[in-house]
């Protein structure tokens, strides 16, 4: 399903990229059950982070390695703001398209990068690369961006499906009507294997919760050349 470049086990040592794909995804319907979840995981970061100031949130592993990452591109890691702003200032999750909504219940569960795409809108295979800064793609907010360079890259046959700086394209984006979804967790050097092995096991039974019909077609995640992430 997907080719690893040399050029981003080069320059990424101990990096590792989360997949997971399924099929029958489009909701039936409304699920109590995961409302339920949606609302026990904005209390449990209320509860956690309410208080905390930036620096302690910037001790937690996941966070550290995520903040390292987006330093070397002057940008701070989107997900550290959207967890402020559900922790500190009492602003849910936001209420949209469900198999996006339960990406970020896992996001905000383990602090992951995670980019959702519609399987059935992707040309060919995948390939995750480092970006030469010249790439060009068409973004969620619809402008067209560039890729940073050095910065982690997926591209499909047609174009690049996404960047870590840059984000998601809007060609591939999960909609309402998505029957098979593909998860790509980005992972810089610093997080443990068994972080991501968790994450893609929240993020799937997060799946299931708004849609109980669907199923897992692949799962992996692939580890750039040592050193790998800590396994304990």
């Amino acid at each position: 399903m997907i080719n690893i470049s040399t050029d981003w086990e080069t320059a990424y040592p101990g990096a590792a990229l989360g997949i997971l794909s399924m099929r029958s995804t489009r909701p039936q319907g409304k699920s109590p059950e995961f409302n339920a979840k949606r609302e026990s995981l904005e209390n449990d970061l209320r509860e956690k982070f309410k208080s905390a100031d930036r620096s302690t949130i910037l001790n937690i592993p996941e966070m550290a390695a995520y903040t390292a990452y987006y330093r070397r591109f002057r940008k701070t890691y989107h997900l550290l703001l959207q967890l402020e702003s559900v922790a500190q200032k009492n602003i849910p999750v936001p209420q949209t398209v469900p198999l996006v909504q339960a990406m970020f219940l896992a996001e905000l569960n383990s602090f992951l990068l995670t980019a959702g795409h519609d399987l059935d809108h992707i040309h060919g295979s995948i390939k995750l690369d480092v970006s030469r800064g010249n790439e060009k793609y068409i973004p969620l907010r619809g402008e067209e961006v560039t890729c940073k360079r050095d910065d982690m890259v997926m591209f499909d046959a047609q174009s690049a499906i996404c960047s870590v700086i840059r984000g998601q394209d809007r060609r591939t984006m999960i909609t309402k009507n998505t029957d098979n979804v593909l998860y790509v967790v980005y992972v810089p050097p610093g997080i443990r294997a068994k972080a991501i092995e968790d994450h893609l096991t929240d993020l799937a039974e997060n799946v299931t919760l708004v849609s109980p019909q669907s199923n897992i077609d692949f799962q992996h995640i692939y580890h750039a050349a040592s050193p790998q992430p800590d396994e304990g």
